[in-house]
């Protein structure tokens, strides 16, 4: 058990979510006394979160789950501004339809671990564009400028972005704001201009920014990054993402990223050698599940074990559909894992693979880089299965 009182900060602190908080006690005394109302703001530059954002999320969710009411805050107006240099592709301007269509699928994936105001729970999905761009500049200098230097509000934008925990303040009674580590100083600011402008008590609380052992980032692979959206990465990749965790972040990623009772991730983190897989494989299944579904979830797990245990050509692999008249005249290898399925990043890649004897077709290693695949090298169940090595594997079909 944690020195916390209440269960909100008590399971953040057992599970490994706390890294800094401003008056612990104060912030544990409100969270006992009754419902505390606190905020995550979300970018809403893509169609889809992605792992980055898994952590903000479930920290949400047990919020929610201790009783409280959670604000998933996104950044309509802020994404209106981007990046006026230019320079932060991630930080592009966008239109409001842009904007719109990316905030639809973003509701989706908080759909699966919030429930919302009208669905059965108190979960607010906010956005400070509904204040952000009604923001007359002569009102906010009179308003908000007198708290601020002449060299700080020469940086308007950045001041703008301060305002949200203001704003939900007096529309939502909104008293914490939690975020990564490298949001602290922003949040302190904004602790600092709601005391100003409201007289309210508020507070920050921030979580560790994640890294695997190995001191790489979160979320990235060789083939870009694990959305959370279907569409974009299908539930079996994502099986397969969580599966090849390093031994050393199973533990730490089962407390964080799954639900299971800690008792349980106490008994799985024991494991040792060849054991430890299936941790992995229980860790792969219930963060899957938390994003795509229970039935997603198993339906990938079994996939995997098809594929891995059994040799099977598993009907639920990724599959890439190509034409019969370009595979009648044949689709060179370096083509098919290059290009066709993205198994590889270059042709580079996949004569550097086959090499190493990385690339397989139908189980079978690749030795020449001139292979062409024709119709002679589909199987009874009328595909080409291609390999990377033991755990990534796409299914050609003709259609």
């Amino acid at each position: 058990m944690s020195a916390y009182k209440s269960d909100f900060l008590n399971i953040l602190a057992e599970r490994g979510f706390i890294h800094q908080v401003s008056e612990p006690e104060a912030l544990d005394a409100r969270a006992s006394a009754g419902t505390l109302t606190a905020y995550i703001g979300f970018d809403c530059t893509a169609a889809s979160l992605h792992i980055g954002s898994l952590l903000p999320i479930m920290m949400l969710y047990w919020l929610q789950q201790t009783g409280h009411r959670p604000i998933a805050l996104m950044g309509g107006g802020t994404t209106r501004v981007g990046d006026p240099s230019g320079k932060d592709e991630s930080r592009r301007i966008l239109t409001d339809a842009m904007i719109n269509e990316n905030l639809a699928g973003i509701r989706k994936i908080f759909g699966k671990f919030l429930k919302f105001e009208g669905d059965g729970g108190n979960a607010v999905m906010a956005n400070n564009a509904d204040w952000l761009n009604t923001l007359n500049y002569i009102d906010f200098l009179r308003d908000v400028g007198r708290h601020f230097s002449v060299n700080r509000m020469l940086s308007f934008d950045s001041v703008k972005m301060r305002l949200d925990f203001v704003e939900l303040n007096k529309r939502y009674d909104c008293a914490l704001q939690m975020g990564g580590s490298d949001q602290w100083g922003n949040i302190i600011n904004g602790i600092d201009l709601g005391r100003r402008m409201n007289n309210a008590h508020l507070f920050a609380l921030t979580a560790p920014l994640i890294t695997t052992s190995s001191g790489a980032k979160m979320g990235k692979t060789a083939a870009g990054a694990v959305w959370l959206n279907a569409d974009m990465v299908s539930p079996y990749d994502y099986w397969q993402y969580w599966r090849n965790t390093e031994d050393g972040d199973v533990s730490r990623f089962l407390k964080l990223f799954t639900v299971l009772p800690l008792a349980e991730i106490a008994r799985l983190s024991a494991l040792k050698g060849a054991e430890l897989n299936e941790a992995k494989k229980v860790l792969a299944t219930e963060a899957t599940a938390l994003v795509h579904g229970r039935a997603a979830a198993d339906e990938a797990s079994d996939t995997a074990r098809k594929t891995f245990e059994e040799g099977a050509h598993a009907e639920h692999l990724p599959t890439i559909e190509i034409a019969h008249a370009e595979l009648e005249k044949g689709i060179g290898v370096l083509t098919a894992f290059a290009e066709k399925t993205s198994l590889v990043s270059s042709n580079g890649d996949a004569r550097r693979q086959i090499k190493a004897g990385g690339l397989k077709v139908n189980d079978a290693t690749v030795s020449d880089d001139k292979m062409s695949l024709t119709s002679k090298d589909l199987t009874a169940d009328g595909v080409i299965k291609l390999s990377l090595g033991k755990k990534k594997h796409v299914l050609l079909k003709p259609v």
